[in-house]
């Protein structure tokens, strides 16, 4: 697979032969509506037609598997497709392995090249002695190129049944689904959740959900609720109960806190109640994660840093998850979202501080449109990675890309004469952090929040990664 930038005066059919690729498959891959509207700056993704397949209309996985010459389960097992019927158009299926048949004048340089495989392991599975003298006509069996196993979670927010249709969609992604939320009370209870469709998404694809609770009060985040719990062992105690009891009952495996903005002479409080957390958790077989503020320092000052140790969170929990995202947030001056440098920085703290096969980081599935000039107290308008490339077509303007932050952004002026200014997400900026990932050795890659369409981002993910799956 490869990332395609759009250049001036450039056709998508003319792209598609550049790369020896389908036009059709590079269509479907993108999600493209009209193929004659492409957009200066866009980002495609450039499936390789001889290591990837895209999921047409009725197409069905025993027919692509004899296609390649690879049994279903195989097909099935690499692409963590839990069931034949979990087949959606547009779908990029990696073919776990080709024969090719040497032609004249061909290099094993050339044919490692042409799949996108490194030389030495055709050598290895050919079992080559003298790999500079190939036939005409041999048989060379072409394997699956070697990607990292890493664990990849998603928050959701639509506890409903569209939220259910696009987990099924994409579930086989995802090793862990994040319910966003239950929120704690100040009597030990949480919030109620309609979960059961999206629960039932879940384990259809091999998910594992995880319960989020939140010291979520009147549509922000409280210290004052968090003081309430962090500073009661008694009602913690109740808490924990009343957690346990509904994460057993609708098949939860595991817990996730995301608490948020608590003061910072609770620090303690909150490792403390790590501790009672895991205590109670860990022997009934449930993980334990945390979602911390993505600190760049042990002694960064702010009410979302102070109370988040990242030691003793890094040693009690399975996991966390770094949230790695809001720069560019709504109320703040344009910007993009998760600008890699920012990124970096928070990793380089958080390695020293938590063992690095623990840590998620957090990506954004998103981007924000601005009015501009800037003006404080004005709120940005959230928006989809493909709805910011339609807009940008909408207004004709050029996408541009900051190599600094690694993010695309465009500016536009609307209807009524209002400039604007729009950072989103793109396959070029979703791998740049994937890259990071493998950099530092992280655990996996934490998605916040589905929701909006993202096709590019999906096939990237797999061509990067074998997602875990519990």
């Amino acid at each position: 697979m490869q990332i395609h930038v759009v250049k001036r005066g450039e056709v998508l059919w003319r792209i598609a032969q550049q790369y020896g690729a389908d036009f059709n498959q590079v269509v479907l891959a993108n999600d493209i509506r009209d193929p004659n509207v492409l957009v200066v700056g866009q980002s495609l993704i450039i499936p390789n037609p001889n290591r990837e397949y895209v999921v047409q209309a009725g197409d069905q996985l025993w027919q692509i598997a004899s296609r390649y010459g690879v049994t279903v389960e195989e097909l099935a097992r690499v692409n963590n497709i839990t069931s034949p019927a979990l087949l959606f158009v547009g779908d990029v299926l990696i073919i776990p392995s080709v024969t090719h048949v040497v032609q004249a004048g061909e290099t094993l340089w050339q044919i490692a090249r042409q799949y996108d495989v490194d030389v030495n392991r055709i050598i290895q599975a050919n079992h080559l002695v003298n790999p500079s003298q190939l036939t005409i006509g041999q048989h060379l069996h072409i394997p699956l190129v070697s990607r990292p196993v890493k664990e990849v979670n998603a928050y959701t927010t639509q506890i409903n049944q569209a939220g259910a249709a696009e987990v099924t969609a994409l579930g086989r992604n995802f090793t862990y689904l994040s319910l966003f939320m239950h929120a704690v009370r100040e009597d030990g209870t949480v919030t109620a959740l309609q979960d059961a469709p999206v629960l039932e998404a879940a384990k259809a694809q091999d998910v594992a959900p995880l319960f989020v609770i939140t010291n979520f009060k009147e549509n922000n985040f409280s210290s004052d609720l968090a003081a309430t719990i962090l500073r009661n062992p008694a009602l913690q105690e109740k808490l924990l109960t009343n957690i346990v009891n509904k994460m057993q009952e609708k098949g939860y495996r595991g817990l996730n806190i995301d608490f948020e903005y608590v003061y910072p002479e609770d620090r303690e409080n909150y490792n403390a109640f790590l501790r009672r957390v895991v205590a109670k958790l860990r022997p009934l077989g449930f993980s334990v994660s945390t979602a911390l503020a993505p600190k760049e320092s042990a002694d960064q000052k702010g009410l979302l840093y102070e109370a988040h140790d990242y030691p003793v969170h890094g040693e009690l929990v399975d996991f966390v998850i770094l949230m790695t995202y809001e720069w560019g947030w709504a109320g703040g001056q344009p910007w993009a979202i998760a600008p890699i440098n920012k990124v970096r920085d928070v990793l380089d703290y958080a390695v020293t501080a938590i063992p690095s096969e623990k840590i998620m980081m957090g990506a954004p599935l998103y981007g924000r449109d601005w009015k501009i000039p800037w003006q404080q107290g004005t709120i940005a308008r959230t928006v989809g990675p493909q709805e910011a490339v339609n807009l940008a077509a909408e207004h004709q303007v050029a996408i541009e890309y900051n190599d600094t932050y690694q993010s695309p952004f465009f500016r536009y002026t609307d209807s009524s004469g209002q400039r604007h200014e729009v950072w989103f997400e793109d396959a070029r900026s979703m791998q740049a952090k994937y890259d990071l990932v493998k950099e530092y050795g992280l655990r996996g890659v934490s998605f916040w929040v589905l929701g909006s369409p993202f096709p590019q981002n999906w096939p990237i993910l797999q061509h990067n990664f074998k997602v875990r799956k519990k």
